[in-house]
Parts: C-alpha cells; structure tokens; sequence
C-alpha cells in the first residue's frame, strides 16, 4: 500500500481548523447558558454634539433644529459666490514640454499650480502675469492667465 497523500503541515492544519471550530461551539453555549446576552440599550450607541460616540443619549436641551428652507445641498448659486478679483503673480517655473508650471502670488507667496490649458498667451519663467484661482482636482489651480505688459 501507498502513503497517505496527506502531508504533515495539512494534517496540522486541520486539526487546527477543528480545534478552532470546537472552541467556538463551546464559547457559544457558554453564553447561551450564562444568559449574559447584551440587551438592545446595551449595544446602542449615541453621537453627542461634537461628532463623538457614546453610551448615553444625547442631552434633548443641546439639541438643534433646522429650517429646511435654509439647507443647501447642491452647489451655491452663480450669484451667491463672491465676486474674486484677478491677482497678480510671477512664473516662478513653466515646463513647456510638459505643459504645466507654477506662479507664486505677489500677495499671498502662495505657490499656485497653472496648466497649459488655462493659459491666452505662452508664458516663461519670471514673467508677470494676472489669474483667477479656482479649485483644481488637487489644490488651488491659476485659471484666465494673462501677460502683463
């Protein structure tokens, strides 16, 4: 007769897994005996007024209402924005092959990413130019570019 086609580290394994599965029956029925099961208000779960979970209910004198006339969910009006005015900069770098650079804010020194596709005019390093910042997929991002003569 052959050898068992079992090998030693799958022999193992499955006592293991047995083991495993006994200790979770056991486990199980001492709960169910114990009659410690946990009762709804046991597992509830409260969020308090700043956001963090707790085991108590939340005070019903902090709490707020809301007008639902006063919530926005969608993107505000075009005419409830704030009027931005254009800014002044300088190229700080422009990698024409790539097609992006960077202008750094005469205001702020902020450092504001500009790609090729927003740009009138081709620009180069050091040059002066005006922009309006809008929100880019990864930051704030110089829109409208323009040389200033």
């Amino acid at each position: 007769m052959g050898r068992s086609q079992d090998t030693f580290a799958k022999r193992e394994r499955e006592k293991h897994r047995i083991k495993k599965q006994e200790e979770k029956k056991e486990k199980m029925k001492e709960r169910k005996a114990s009659g410690k099961s946990k009762s709804l208000e046991d597992m509830m779960a409260y969020l308090d007024e700043n956001g963090n979970l707790t085991n108590t209910p939340p005070d019903p004198k902090k709490k707020k209402t809301f007008r639902q006339e006063d919530m926005q969910v969608s993107v505000p009006k075009l005419e409830d924005r704030p009027v931005e005015l254009p800014r002044n900069g300088t190229v700080a770098f422009f990698n024409t092959h790539k097609g992006f650079g960077f202008i750094n804010d005469a205001e702020t020194r902020e450092r504001i990413f500009v790609h090729v596709n927003d740009l009138s005019v081709s620009i180069q390093e050091n040059d002066k130019v005006t922009f309006f910042i809008e929100r880019g997929p990864k930051g704030p991002q110089a829109a409208n570019v323009t040389l200033v003569k």
